[in-house]
């Protein structure tokens, strides 16, 4: 990783209504890097524009970025706007790498979520929009590429309306169409911005005459759905027939930071057309880091809140850790206080303390030092030792532990080796620092074949990691074919299993009596299996007292790492403790969390099993008259078409594939297709395995 170094002059310290830490989220190539790059261009980060396809953007500074021509990292950059301090994340597109995406959520305030015009909502889009659901953090949205053949900014927003069920407030209106789209009519003030080819800022102006009448029934219709969300607009709207600007304005932010709306601007970011007012829009509509609720942590079983003030004492959340050639940073968002260098900061969950070094301001690939960091900052960190990605980060007379983001369960696994046995040890350093930087990879050693096992989110998502071991830490490897990762269900559970744990080797032994039902847990709402793991206790009368009941539920959990079929982890089942007896004298925690893992290890080998699969959902865009072929390959990889759309020239199909015959799609479609194919993957749950269900007396 490349990290150009050197000092520039503090910035001087933003009140926080000036901040904005906001990140771009999209679809693979719907060209969120590239509104990134303008804007860094349009606020003079920059002084000239980085192209994606030429190598010379700032966010995607990777080698393997440039080569890829995709966004694999998560990178922050910072730049000022009418006065106001932007801190941005770029974040990765691609399903395999939505790890970085929820750990960048997690320290954001707020996010600008990009659209194609010609696509719309695509799978990773409703992806990431789920995620910004989950963490609440508020949007505005940017339909790009408004200057591609086909694009349309009604059917876009109405893919945004219809899959992602928020409200859309569009705020402008498109001048011009495809090649000829020049410039957009902002409808709170009803005037026309107009970028001419060799132009980096818009002309303002009047609105066209041709467009007049449609821009006061879009403005009537935007008067209209904020009046219906927002009770001050409505006031006005029934007194006064109408909303004017300040209060559409005001009306649209609260709406915005609710999230019971979304502003909706258009533009080009490749043709640099409409940046500025998208600039402005995060401005006027996204939250700074005090109109956010106060950050809430734990400590010692206690709920605290830090609000977002410079003389807090200091709290700040680890999203990301990478090394670079001269040494390991720390990116971190910091919620309250202040951070110096050289201070001592406390590890709140590894419950250790580290000294920060230098505190540096991130440009991607580069960095500038400042003195301090204050609330609302996001920065890298050098110096410290073991913070990994999650780790609270507080001041040592004030500790807690803030939230972190969840890590998901990686899908597919390939075994790695040295190819010599001098860079054995090389390896595992490499393998250990590839885990520490990106926790959504696992390492792990098989324990009947030995040989090392690298896990992760996608083929692509080993793909770079391998390339990482060879060409950063040049360490030359040989790899296995992926597998996937299965997991194992309940089909036919048993009731009334009883499981008596008695151990006596000399003084206190071991007593320990549970009775057990298990049973397979209803399918989800949308039909797939069904995942997860439920224990409750129907034991009556006291016969097993609840400090035990808890030991029994732990021990049942411990059971489900590895199942019967094929030592796979077990999902989607219920346990109920039915009976129990204990001993007054030789009962205890331990006895009854060992009885509880034995007990439902044999249950499960009584019970009737499945193996499950994990399979996604596919996006495959193909040119018309090719579609037969792609169809009849999907159908040979077990897969099952669901839906199928022409777009502009060409067909988008839709289908639920195992992920495990993927490997290799790429190749295969690109031979169909002349070349001319893509396609994308959405995770979408687990499914039977082709293999027939093994019952217990099999399994045995």
């Amino acid at each position: 990783m490349r990290t150009d170094l050197h000092r520039q002059p503090v910035h001087p310290v933003s009140p926080l209504t000036a901040v904005r830490n906001l990140g771009i989220l999209a679809h693979v190539d719907a060209g969120k890097t590239t509104v990134t790059e303008r804007i860094l261009f349009a606020t003079g980060t920059t002084h000239r524009r980085g192209e994606v396809h030429d190598g010379t953007t700032v966010t995607d500074f990777d080698p393997q970025e440039r080569d890829r021509g995709i966004t694999i990292f998560a990178a922050a950059v910072s730049c000022d706007w009418d006065g106001h301090r932007l801190h941005l994340i770029d974040t990765p597109g691609h399903v395999d790498f939505s790890d970085e995406v929820v750990r960048s959520l997690r320290v954001l305030d707020g996010a600008v979520a990009v659209f194609d015009a010609v696509a719309g909502v695509e799978p990773q889009s409703e992806s990431v929009w789920r995620q910004a659901d989950r963490y609440g953090v508020p949007r505005i949205a940017f339909v790009n590429k408004l200057d591609r053949a086909g694009a349309d900014l009604d059917a876009a927003v109405d893919s945004i309306r219809e899959r992602l069920h928020p409200a859309p407030l569009v705020v402008q209106l498109p001048i011009g169409a495809e090649a000829g789209f020049t410039g957009v009519v902002d409808l709170l003030r009803m005037r026309s911005l107009v970028w001419t080819d060799g132009s980096d800022t818009a002309v303002e102006g009047v609105v066209p005459v041709e467009l007049r009448d449609e821009a006061q029934r879009r403005r009537r219709l935007l008067e209209e759905a904020v009046a219906e969300l927002h009770p001050v607009a409505l006031e006005e709207f029934c007194t006064e027939a109408a909303v004017s600007g300040p209060t559409l304005a005001a009306a649209l932010r609260e709406l915005t930071l609710n999230g019971d709306g979304l502003v909706v601007l258009c533009g080009s970011a490749y043709r640099n057309r409409g940046i500025e007012p998208l600039l402005d829009a995060v401005v006027a509509y996204l939250p700074s880091p005090l109109d956010v609720p106060a950050v809430r942590g734990t400590w010692d079983g206690a709920e605290q809140r830090r609000a977002a003030d410079p003389e807090a004492p200091f709290a700040a959340l680890v999203f990301k850790v990478t090394a670079t050639a001269t040494g390991r940073l720390t990116c971190l968002r910091v919620y309250s206080g202040t951070l110096r260098r050289k201070e001592l900061v406390w590890d709140a969950g590894a419950r250790r303390s580290e000294r920060a070094g230098r505190i540096l301001r991130i440009q991607a690939g580069s960095h500038s030092e400042l003195e301090y960091a204050v609330a609302g900052d996001i920065v890298a960190v050098a110096g410290l030792k073991s913070a990994r990605a999650g780790a609270t980060l507080c001041a040592p007379g004030a500790p807690l532990v803030l939230e972190t983001s969840h890590v998901a369960d990686p899908v597919v696994s390939m075994a790695v080796e040295a190819s010599t046995s001098t860079d054995t040890e090389r390896l595992s350093s490499a393998l250990a620092r590839l885990a520490e930087e990106d926790p959504s990879l696992v390492v792990r050693t098989d324990a009947e074949t030995g040989q090392t096992v690298l896990s992760g989110m996608g083929e692509l998502h080993l793909e770079v990691a391998v390339e990482k071991i060879r060409s950063a830490h040049g360490v030359a490897v040989r790899v296995g074919r992926p597998k996937v990762s299965c997991r194992e269900t309940v089909v036919r559970g048993v009731t009334g299993w009883v499981h008596r744990h008695v151990k006596q080797d000399g003084g206190a032994g071991q007593f320990a009596h549970v009775v057990l039902d298990v049973e397979p847990m209803e399918p989800d709402a949308a039909g797939g299996s069904a995942t997860g793991f439920a224990f409750r206790s129907a034991v009556v009368g006291g016969r097993v007292p609840q400090e035990y009941v808890r030991a029994v539920e732990a021990g049942c959990r411990d059971a489900l790492a590895e199942g019967p079929v094929g030592g796979h982890p077990v999902t989607g089942l219920r346990v109920v403790l039915t009976d129990g007896a204990t001993h007054p004298k030789d009962s205890s925690e331990m006895a009854f969390r060992t009885a509880g893992r034995n007990a439902l290890r044999e249950a499960l080998r009584g019970s009737t099993m499945a193996l499950l699969e994990p399979v996604v959902e596919v996006t495959v865009t193909a040119p018309e008259g090719m579609t037969g072929g792609v169809v009849g390959d999907l159908a040979a990889r077990r897969g099952r078409v669901t839906g199928s759309t022409a777009r502009a020239g060409a067909v988008v199909i839709t289908a639920t594939v195992p992920l495990a015959e993927l490997f290799g799609y790429a190749t295969r479609l690109r031979s169909r297709t002349q070349g001319r194919g893509v396609f994308t993957t959405r995770p979408t749950g687990y499914a039977p395995a082709p293999s027939p269900a093994s019952d217990g007396a099999a399994a045995r």
